[in-house]
């Protein structure tokens, strides 16, 4: 059973740190080169409100590419 437990732990900490290294952070929209299907960057411009940030997403395959969604979101997350 410890091994199993041990086995478990690893890969949750695995997940999660491929989970945080997914979003990156960058101070402009132009900085964003080759956006992935799936992939999330923190634009940091001013463009959204006290509190949040813009986040672009990867969100659908289009005949020249991928096609990124934008959005404001909380800086600190959702709430857990």
């Amino acid at each position: 059973m410890r091994i199993r437990d041990m086995l478990l732990l690893m890969i949750g900490a695995l997940i999660g740190t491929a989970a945080a290294a997914n979003a990156s952070q960058v101070s402009r929209e132009t900085d964003i080169v080759n956006l992935r299907l799936g992939e999330r960057v923190l634009v940091d411009d001013g463009s959204c409100p006290a509190g949040q940030i813009k986040e672009i997403a990867g969100a659908k395959l289009g005949p020249t590419g991928v096609v990124p969604a934008r959005k404001c979101i909380s800086r600190t997350g959702p709430k857990r």
